[in-house]
């Protein structure tokens, strides 16, 4: 497949329709030329055929394409949205959609997310990336937010003219009216998002409280704080060049969301549905023992949203 053609003219197949793949598909709908499918199947797949999706108010109908079905080609772009505790069965099922050099997009959290996507696709081409300060919430076929924020993203090293893979996405995220940074350090990018999680999604899903918990001061965004400053100390031990002025950055983002949104892992605990506490405090947990490094904050998260769990499968 030659993917270096005009942007007008591009296949994106999204994997994952909850908030954040339904608020990216709603932007990139609005570009003249791009074909959006989404990768779904069982009564989701139903249910999204039937009913579409509405965000921020706008009603969308993407067409639905089941993972046993053949596209007749493969996707230019293929954005991965579902949780990381997903993401072997989409990898399964979105493999249809992959050719020699589609571009994938993960916009999971964690930070192997993209390891494990060029190990599944070895002829594709994974983009680094992160996203920074979106707050959209879904309930039932309704999505809203308040923030999109912007994606960070690029080869594990940028540096100018960038890589055509890069320049090509840059430009369809202007298109859509996307706001994007490419950073030069795109793992040292992963790990502050990775900050960032470990903190506000894990202390809002053990409180199940909206971001307002951790946006004044007490004892909620003491604990937030006193996990991240754990994954400094990680980030140190490992050589990545994580600092203070990247812990005052992530309160600039925390200020500016919407104080009654949760973050995504509250969401589940809401929802009594399984988390994504392994790729948080079980890797701190982990990466904490390989370093020498005491995680106790960490470690006390992950036995409460572990209990939190066992508590839900005895219901």
């Amino acid at each position: 497949m030659s993917l270096w053609h005009d942007w007008r003219m591009t296949r994106i197949s999204i994997i994952g329709l909850g908030a954040m793949g339904a608020t990216w598909a709603s932007k990139l709908a609005g570009v003249p030329g791009v074909e959006i499918v989404i990768i779904a199947d069982g009564p989701r797949a139903d249910r999204l055929a039937a009913e579409g999706v509405t965000v921020n108010g706008a009603h969308f109908d993407f067409p639905v394409v089941r993972p046993g079905e053949v596209p007749t080609a493969p996707a230019d772009l293929l954005i991965v949205a579902v949780k990381h505790t997903g993401l072997d069965l989409a990898l399964t099922q979105a493999r249809h959609h992959v050719g020699d050099g589609t571009i994938v997009l993960s916009l999971l959290n964690g930070i192997t997310s993209e390891d494990e996507i060029a190990a599944a696709y070895p002829t594709c081409h994974p983009l680094a990336s992160i996203t920074v300060g979106i707050d959209a919430v879904r309930v039932g076929q309704d999505v809203t937010y308040k923030s999109f924020g912007r994606l960070e993203f690029g080869e594990k090293v940028n540096t100018e003219p960038y890589s055509p893979q890069v320049r090509w996405l840059a430009s369809l995220l202007e298109q859509a009216g996307i706001e994007y940074v490419i950073p030069p350090d795109m793992t040292r990018q992963l790990w502050w998002k990775f900050l960032i999680n470990t903190g506000v999604n894990q202390v809002t899903a053990v409180l199940e409280a909206p971001y307002a918990v951790v946006q004044t001061p007490g004892p909620a965004r003491e604990m937030m704080a006193a996990t991240q400053q754990e994954v400094i100390a990680v980030a140190k031990a490992k050589g990545i060049g994580l600092t203070q002025a990247d812990f005052e950055a992530w309160l600039g983002v925390l200020n500016g969301l919407a104080p009654g949104q949760y973050t995504s892992m509250a969401q589940d605990t809401l929802a009594h549905r399984p988390t994504e506490v392994d790729i948080f405090a079980g890797a701190m947990v982990r990466m904490g023992a390989e370093s020498g490094v005491p995680v106790p904050v960490n470690t006390d998260l992950l036995r409460l949203l572990k209990a939190k769990e066992t508590v839900w499968a005895l219901a």
